[in-house]
């Protein structure tokens, strides 16, 4: 009974281990999603706001608060935020392909044959 137990036991920590690197890997995609959504508006913002004379007035949210501004104000913000959005997506990028050549590895090291259902 103990020699079934064992193996048993043992697809069950397999099977738990490939959840976690399943659930790591969508949670990795999902803030993916999420900053080139970010990025995507920050896009549109400047695109709309470069033509528009300085001395114009705009208004930004900050911190859940509706701020007046000019648009002289606004621009060097809104490209700093869009460049360290688009740091931040090339950094999950490289963390999401390592976690994936992680999960192949871990495959190939145990054996490991996904079965759909």
């Amino acid at each position: 009974m103990a020699t079934q137990a064992a193996p048993a036991k043992r697809q069950q920590d397999l099977q738990v281990q490939y959840s976690t690197y399943k659930n790591t890997l969508q949670q990795i995609a999902q803030k993916i999603g999420d900053v080139e959504q970010e990025a995507e508006e920050h896009k549109l913002v400047l695109e709309t706001l470069q033509p528009l004379p300085e001395d114009r007035k705009c208004f930004r949210m900050i911190n859940g608060v509706l701020v007046e501004r000019t648009v002289k104000d606004v621009i060097p913000a809104l490209q700093t935020n869009a460049e360290g959005l688009k740091t931040v997506l090339d950094d999950l990028v490289k963390q999401y392909k390592t976690k994936q050549e992680e999960l192949e590895k871990w495959k190939k090291k145990n054996n490991v044959q996904v079965v759909q259902s």
